[in-house]
């Protein structure tokens, strides 16, 4: 049984709670735990397997599927894990800058994030990425690494959660509206995803 470290309303912790039950992986969680210590940056998840300890969300994720064999979440043919790993990589890096600063204001209201124009510009990009996002999902039909559910729909799905879940106005994506309904029938976002905005 795998320990994870960090409060359930984190939304890297979310992912790694949304994979665990996507695979039936038994886990416990704690808010915190010595375990922290190890991550050098400070931040959750933290997760504990025997005498492995691992930090940074999407590595995690990665390995439990890894580990546990999940190759219809993680495909070991290499064309079809690069789609799944780039979605990913772009979720962590593109789709997470686009909207940090508009979500800390907005949301968070993090007094450290109050200026209007970087406000508004980051809705702007935030925007932009929905866009993308909405253009390959009427590529696949379905999923965003194809047609059917991978690992790259939990760290992306997450963020579709916190688009919907912010108060400010935005245009209508149909695509991405009803990938979010289509992740909604999945029981474990419901219970890990589509729960909250943290």
């Amino acid at each position: 049984m795998i320990r994870i470290v960090g409060k359930a309303s984190s939304i890297n912790v979310r992912k790694v709670l949304w994979t665990c039950e996507e695979i039936a992986i038994a886990y416990t969680r704690a808010d915190d735990g010595p375990e922290l210590e190890q991550n050098p940056n400070g931040l959750v998840p933290v997760i504990v397997d025997g005498d492995f300890v691992l930090w940074e969300s999407n590595s995690i994720i990665r390995y439990l599927a890894n580990k546990w064999a999940a190759e219809a979440l993680l495909p070991t043919e290499p064309q079809r894990r690069a789609e799944v790993d780039r979605w990913i990589d772009w979720q962590a890096t593109e789709f997470n800058s686009a909207w940090r600063y508009a979500f800390s204001a907005i949301v968070r209201k993090n007094p450290a994030f109050h200026d209007a124009r970087e406000i508004e510009a980051s809705k702007k990009q935030w925007t932009r990425m929905v866009a993308i996002l909405d253009g390959q999902l009427a590529r696949t039909g379905g999923h965003v690494a194809g047609a059917a559910f991978t690992l790259a729909d939990i760290p992306i799905g997450l963020s579709v959660n916190r688009w919907f879940m912010t108060p400010f106005e935005r245009p209508s994506f149909p695509h991405v509206a009803a990938y979010y309904e289509r992740l909604s029938a999945r029981p474990a976002f419901l219970r890990h995803g589509r729960n909250g905005i943290e």
